[in-house]
């Protein structure tokens, strides 16, 4: 499986990619783009080329995606080769892998990697579940949304779609919801593995069932309990 093959290559270059933590630029939208990234994208690019060479790569790092032909029957791997950069160079462990394969438009693997927390769950695999009572939000929200937020929660701020997605598959968050929109590359795995475990996700209000996401919008998503 490609997705257990990429979290093999990266875990044996991890010393390698954390020593690139310095070495980063912004990119136009005012994000942060890091060796490290492209280090991880360069070693996932190769077992994607070993194993599934005819399938068309949709990365963070290969946008902005302009006058593509998607196709909802199409073979794709998408990938967000460090999700949560800003974690990631400011010295944080709270930064993951993720990787979702689609193969003549259905969902075949997905996973989220978790390299410093030493965390990964891959489709097909298992975990420990957990009771709590702790609300996960976007790290995008505003200061207004900030006060706003309703009473009687416990809730954490960690800007990480993927740490974020495999603590409410877990059950160590409640939930998570990101109410203002990210990529596809942001949110895939963690829908397609709560979908797999039985964990409610919704995307843009209506109730995820698998379907490829393309980088042509942002999407709104809720996981866990309560989102239904």
């Amino acid at each position: 499986m490609l997705c257990e093959k990429a979290v093999d290559a990266i875990k044996k270059r991890l010393p390698d990619i954390l020593k690139l933590r310095n070495e980063k630029r912004k990119k136009e939208d005012d994000s942060y783009v890091s060796e490290g990234d492209l280090l991880v994208q360069t070693l996932i690019l190769a077992e994607c080329r070993d194993i599934l060479p005819d399938h068309t790569i949709i990365s963070e790092e290969l946008a902005p995606f302009t006058n593509e032909n998607w196709r909802e029957n199409g073979s794709y791997i998408i990938i967000d080769p460090i999700d949560g950069t800003e974690n990631f160079v400011s010295g944080l462990k709270e930064w993951g892998v993720g990787i979702s394969v689609y193969t003549n438009g259905k969902h075949e693997e997905s996973c989220i990697y978790l390299p410093e927390l030493d965390e990964k769950l891959i489709t097909g695999g298992s975990y420990i579940k957990y009771d709590s009572r702790i609300c996960g939000l976007s790290s995008s929200l505003s200061k207004s949304d900030l006060l706003n937020l309703p009473a009687g929660f416990e809730y954490r701020i960690i800007g990480c779609s993927m740490y974020n997605m495999l603590n409410a598959i877990k059950g160590s968050y409640l939930r998570f919801d990101n109410v203002k929109g990210v990529n596809c590359w942001d949110i895939l795995p963690g829908l397609n593995l709560a979908l797999e475990h039985n964990i409610p996700a919704y995307i843009d209000g209506e109730k995820y069932s698998g379907q490829i996401l393309f980088p042509v919008k942002k999407y709104k998503i809720s996981i866990g309990v309560g989102c239904e």
